[in-house]
């Protein structure tokens, strides 16, 4: 088995050195029900989980509900997530976002795909975190930038488009790993396969990776 076998031969050997090498691989939102996991991920876009964790550590205390979101003062909302970037934006999302929660699903965050993205600012990203992370379904492979990346680097996927590169990875991973290998990839690319100056040397799927060495 080496780099160059054809990716259906390579993910079984990468899905064990994963688990291997990152066992406690879990969302880095911090989060204690599905609304705060769906508000934590909105607010993801474009921002690290470092600074939305110290955004939502406040946050979290003075918005517990949906209700709580819906009814809050726009200016003030927008003022309290401001350091996360696009601010007026996420929060419009998620005001409407909650407002739907409270019109149409009891205040409750429903555990479905198809209801999830009916929701604004909830694309099939976030709603394959909260569904995975929270739910425990298995309704797809998120695709966030370390996962675009080290899924190319590794030959997983020649794709650039999310939704292409997540069909791909549904095909090559078996749909009990989808989560868990979303989690470990995320991991593993903000570890050890960085943007800039990937750890080839080190890597724990070097063996098994066409780009090892190549990526300056």
């Amino acid at each position: 088995m080496n780099a160059h076998e054809p990716p259906r031969k390579r993910i079984g050997p990468i899905l064990k050195a994963l688990y291997r090498a990152y066992p406690g691989a879990t969302c880095a939102l911090k989060h204690s029900n599905p609304l705060e996991l769906l508000v934590a991920t909105i607010l993801s876009a474009q921002c690290t989980d470092a600074r939305v964790n110290l955004v939502t550590e406040s946050l979290f205390k003075k918005y517990r509900a949906a209700r709580d979101y819906a009814k809050a003062d726009p200016l003030t909302f927008q003022a309290e997530i401001r350091s996360t970037g696009f601010f007026r934006n996420k929060a419009k999302s998620i005001q409407a976002m909650a407002k739907m929660l409270e019109e149409e699903f009891n205040g409750e965050v429903p555990s479905t795909m198809e209801e999830l993205i009916r929701l604004p600012g909830v694309a099939r990203k976030t709603a394959n975190v909260v569904l995975g992370t929270w739910f425990g379904k298995e309704e797809g492979v998120v695709v966030d930038t370390h996962v675009d990346r080290v899924s190319r680097r590794l030959g997983l996927t020649r794709e650039t488009v999310p939704s292409k590169i997540e069909r791909d990875l549904m095909e090559l991973v078996p749909r009990k790993d989808w989560t868990a290998f979303g989690h470990m990839i995320i991991w593993h690319g903000r570890k050890i396969c960085g943007a800039r100056k990937p750890l080839c040397e080190i890597c724990p799927l070097g063996r098994w990776c066409p780009s090892k060495g190549k990526v300056q």
